[in-house]
């Protein structure tokens, strides 16, 4: 089945890639003068987004194939299996139910006996599995560290959905870079991150021999560090550079106050979108139309071709424009930007075997997969789905200027800097922040239950004593142990 599954995926992602080569994607006026002299930084540069589906399709193609070589059944589970249903066949015949009537079973025995039943509950028949399932769900339901340590794991997926869903066009944005760079960086910081710390989490819990108190100390220890990274996030970025018509300041570029008025005998269409720089003034126009350029220029260099625009009315001194938008001055921040979200993925990662580990110490053998699917369950609902929708309409927020389509907002061209940083880290922070407080309720619970145990110890520990004075010399050591 895990094959079967594999090479579904396999498909989905060729169906991804299908409508590149069943439509028409790329449309561009071939009859422009000069051609088309896109650069990987124009916004907008599409490239070969199909491309990754395919590879990755076909990896997991590939990986596919030597689950078809496994057995049906492995040996030592098929044994199990069958002294799991000798077991059933002898619980449920009629000598052993006239044996051990209701009458002469004590109750510690029943309950015991119900235990059985629901520890080989998958071997049961579907009849069976619903008398059982409704029992345990509540008890797994009722426990608290099993639900608080799955709300933690929500929050921190939460987390996770957003940052691998936009942190690529927040770094975009935020630090004037290209997307494949954008994506090259993290698939180089972020993801060795995570697996470290994924790594290094299971290596503490084995290596420390911790204990369901020191899962949970090593987990809120991890997510307060991680949250203490996050702090400097909110002041690494760039703010929004000049935008004639939509972010202008007068004062500061004396080229500005002309627009737009200098370019009203354009005709400038106002859903078009070809952006262009002036380097003097590092102010960004809309068009070369909203600049009031007449003219085009392509000048070839060693290694491509530039695009100028000149006799542009509404450009400070006339001076000519350069195609695309302007650079950032701050792009060089892109990387310990990078490298604190790294380190915070890495310190979040770290409660990810702690975590595990608390399920499943913390709920009985039988119920143990039944927890596991109700945590996956939640993790799904409560934050795969969910987050994205949040980050992105967070992110919608933020923009300044929205290109139109058919008289409807389409795509966003222009964001605040600020606001855009701060909302993003801002939702970040949240979930972390959630994720710290479930840890920490965790500890506590996980605190008074130990201190519990321990007092109900001691008030048994004379009882104890006293039935090993009254016991005799002569008796064994197996005869008095409680």
């Amino acid at each position: 089945m895990i094959g079967y599954g594999a090479i579904l995926v396999a498909l989905a992602g060729l169906l991804m890639a299908l409508p590149h080569f069943i439509s028409e994607p790329y449309r561009y006026d071939n009859t422009s003068p000069g051609g088309i002299s896109l650069t990987i930084k124009d916004p907008r540069w599409v490239g070969a987004w199909w491309l990754g589906f395919l590879i990755a399709a076909g990896a997991v193609a590939l990986a596919a194939i030597p689950y078809f070589l496994f057995p049906k059944e492995m040996p030592k589970e098929k044994r199990e299996l069958q002294f799991r249903r000798k077991v059933l066949a002898v619980t449920d015949s009629p000598a052993r139910k006239g044996k051990d009537s209701p009458s002469k079973q004590s109750p510690g025995e029943s309950t015991k006996k119900q235990d059985g039943l629901v520890q080989i509950a998958p071997n049961l028949t579907v009849i069976q599995f619903i008398k059982v399932f409704p029992r345990v769900l509540l008890q797994t339901l009722r426990h608290p560290i099993f639900l608080l340590v799955v709300l933690s794991q929500v929050c921190l997926s939460s987390m996770a959905a957003g940052m691998a869903t936009f942190l690529p066009k927040f770094l975009e944005r935020q630090f004037s870079i290209t997307a494949s760079y954008a994506n090259l960086l993290i698939g180089c910081l972020s993801f060795p991150s995570v697996i470290v710390g994924i790594v290094v989490g299971g290596v503490l819990v084995k290596r420390l021999h911790l204990g369901p108190v020191g899962c949970g100390a090593l987990c809120l220890l991890g997510m307060l560090l991680c949250l203490f990274f996050s702090l400097p996030l909110f002041f690494i970025g760039c703010s929004s550079h000049q935008i004639a018509g939509i972010t202008h300041q007068t004062s500061a570029h004396p080229g500005l106050e002309l627009f737009p008025s200098c370019m009203e005998a354009c005709s400038c269409p106002s859903d078009g979108f070809n952006p262009v720089c002036d380097p003097s003034t590092r102010v960004e126009y809309i068009t070369p139309c909203h600049a009031g350029c007449s003219s085009r220029v392509v000048r070839d260099a060693l290694d491509k071709s530039q695009v100028f625009y000149t006799n542009c009315s509404c450009v400070a001194e006339g001076n000519p424009v350069l195609a695309g938008s302007c650079d950032s001055t701050c792009s060089h921040l892109v990387v310990p930007f990078l490298l604190l979200v790294s380190l915070g993925s890495a310190l979040a990662c770290l409660t990810h075997t702690p975590s595990f580990m608390l399920i499943l110490r913390g709920v009985k053998k039988e119920d143990k997969t039944l927890a596991v699917g109700i945590q996956f369950m939640f993790l799904r609902i409560l934050a795969w789905m969910p987050s994205p929708v949040i980050h992105g309409s967070a992110i919608d927020t933020t923009c300044v200027h929205w290109a139109l389509s058919c008289g409807r907002r389409a795509v966003c061209r222009y964001y605040n800097n600020d606001l855009l940083r701060n909302r993003f880290i801002g939702l970040q922070f949240f979930f972390k922040t959630g994720s710290v407080i479930c840890f920490a309720l965790v500890l506590a619970v996980l605190r008074q239950q130990d201190k519990e145990a321990r007092t109900k110890e001691s008030r048994s520990s004379p009882a104890v004593e006293q039935q090993l004075l009254v016991s005799g010399p002569g008796k064994k050591p197996e005869d008095s142990r409680v």
